[in-house]
């Protein structure tokens, strides 16, 4: 019996109440995210948009999905009006969602053209399916890529770290997390539209093996533990949560950071340390050209009787660098050569500098004015040793890009450390987004990580992704805890960069084929 091919693929929805539909989808993924984290609103809300992009051209498509960008990003990056006012805030809004609309067409493409490449249920589901979740992907990498280094903040895998689906991600990566989460979504969507489609004919024997497709993909959310690494001993850590006036507006007396680092220090001055760690912006000024701050943390790390891990803006001639440096108990004024450093990958534009200053500066003359200092990209590797033992580093925003945890991993990590400056944000859900993404590069790598802020949040996180220790956000404290090393690089790790590929090559493979049978059965 021949099974005869679908006729083209519908709207389900008139486009205004797709619009309608995108932006309710939109807002129900914010949801998702910290700080509210109701983590079943993420597939609720890929649903949503699926439906709401079906049958879509190109045009419709766009117009979905910029209004689903739209409504997110607004509500999620809210906290960048924090201090500059609406215009930072609406424009990161509007390019991410422009990003997003051009990156949902492909998805729409899919759902005109892949549900005729082949008649038979369960092979249509798997092939929609994953060719839906691959391009969702594709596009997660696209706005993690461009411009100016991307944005890959929002990606929809992070929403899953409160949920037995975390330890996914440390087999495929986040990235791969998201691909399963999406495919689970879009099998299950394209089941019941071809229930519906099919309802005079359609029987639960010919369901069934339909079904399978989310099924398998649910089971490999909820069951796949994580993948094993080896443990490797202890390192006694105290990190150090200041609380100074270390935001880009605060008013500030000379010296008053890095006195709010030593008062809240003190409670671990004569404890057994191996190491102490101060969070981004610690030191207000470079120590290797500066005598006086030069001295103060060599008297720190005497009275720790340990190596201090701080950071601050350096200088090498002209350029600037937004700087982690290990400073060492064996030396009173360590000089920059013979310090280990490492230098923030991703330095944040329109933040930490700005790209194509003068066409910016031509369109708004009194923000761009203000970013005075352009940090240069650090090109050292995000590795420091002590006692033979690695530690991996991620400076900020550095903890959204995958390049720099991979390499620190690569380079023999056996732990991560995270040093970061919420000031700018306090009171905002930056600080929390921020600490659940810390929390997936946990699990991801299989790696303890202490997340140590300026203000808060600071916690040492398990390589399970649960907390081992916590500080209260906008309070001085310091933490001491013995933190577990670990050796052996996950499959998340090794497989992903690859996987990343093999999924955004793979989704327009995919539609180039649905186009393809698309067209031979329009022929015939």
């Amino acid at each position: 019996m021949t099974i005869p091919s679908p006729a083209p693929v519908r709207p389900p929805l008139p486009l205004w109440l797709a619009v309608v539909v995108a932006a309710c989808a939109g807002a129900l993924l914010d949801l998702a995210f910290p700080s509210v984290s109701l983590w079943i609103a993420a597939p609720v809300a890929i649903g949503l948009l699926l439906v709401a992009l079906m049958g879509r051209r190109a045009g419709g498509a766009l117009l979905v999905g910029v209004v689903f960008g739209l409504v997110f990003y607004l509500l999620l990056v809210s906290w960048t009006s924090r201090y500059l006012g609406p215009l930072p805030w609406t424009a990161l809004s509007a390019l991410e969602a422009l990003l997003t609309g051009v990156g949902l067409i492909p998805v729409a493409l899919a759902y005109r053209w892949l549900p005729r490449a082949s008649p038979r249920p369960a092979l249509r589901v798997l092939l929609v399916a994953t060719a839906v979740a691959a391009l969702w992907v594709g596009r997660e990498l696209l706005i993690g890529t461009f411009p100016y280094g991307g944005f890959p903040w929002a990606r929809v895998g992070y929403t899953l770290v409160d949920t037995p689906a975390a330890m996914l991600a440390s087999w495929i990566g986040v990235s791969g997390l998201s691909f399963v989460l999406v495919f689970f979504v879009a099998a299950l969507v394209e089941v019941l539209r071809l229930s519906w489609e099919r309802r005079s004919s359609f029987t639960l024997r010919g369901l069934v093996p339909a079904l399978a497709v989310p099924i398998a993909a649910l089971l490999a959310l909820l069951l796949v533990p994580a993948f094993p690494t080896t443990a490797g001993g202890e390192l006694r850590v105290g990190a150090v949560q200041g609380n100074g006036p270390t935001g880009y507006f605060d008013a500030r007396e000379p010296l008053a950071i890095i006195a709010s680092q030593i008062d809240a220090s003190r409670p671990l001055f004569g404890e057994d340390l191996d190491l102490l760690v101060w969070p981004e912006g610690s030191v207000e000024g470079d120590p290797f050209q500066n005598p006086t701050l030069a001295r103060m943390l060599s008297r720190v790390v005497a009275q720790a009787d340990a190596p201090l891990l701080a950071n601050a803006a350096t200088a090498v001639g002209d350029r600037y660098f937004n700087t982690s440096f290990l400073w060492d108990v064996s030396r009173p004024a360590p000089a920059r050569d013979d310090t280990q450093t490492h230098a923030k990958r991703h330095p944040v534009p329109f933040g930490e500098y700005v790209p194509d200053r003068a066409f910016f500066n031509a369109i708004a003359p009194d923000l761009i004015g203000l970013i005075q200092r352009e940090y240069t990209p650090g090109s050292d590797a995000p590795v420091m040793t002590l006692d033979h033992t690695a530690i991996g580093l991620a400076i900020c925003f550095d903890v959204i890009y995958d390049d720099v945890i991979r390499e620190g991993i690569n380079g023999g990590a056996e732990l991560l450390v995270f040093q970061t400056n919420n000031a700018d944000f306090r009171g905002t859900d930056e600080n929390l987004q921020q600490l659940a993404i810390a929390r997936m590069r946990a699990i991801e790598t299989g790696r303890t990580v202490v997340n140590i802020s300026t203000v808060g949040t600071s916690q040492v996180i398990r390589a399970d992704g649960s907390t081992q220790a916590a500080l209260d956000a906008d309070r001085p404290g310091a933490m001491l805890e013995d933190v577990e090393l670990r050796t052996g690089a996950t499959a998340g790790v090794v497989v992903a960069p690859v996987l990343e590929q093999i999924l955004l090559w793979g989704g327009v493979l995919l539609v180039l084929l649905g186009w393809f049978r698309a067209r031979r059965s329009s022929r015939s």
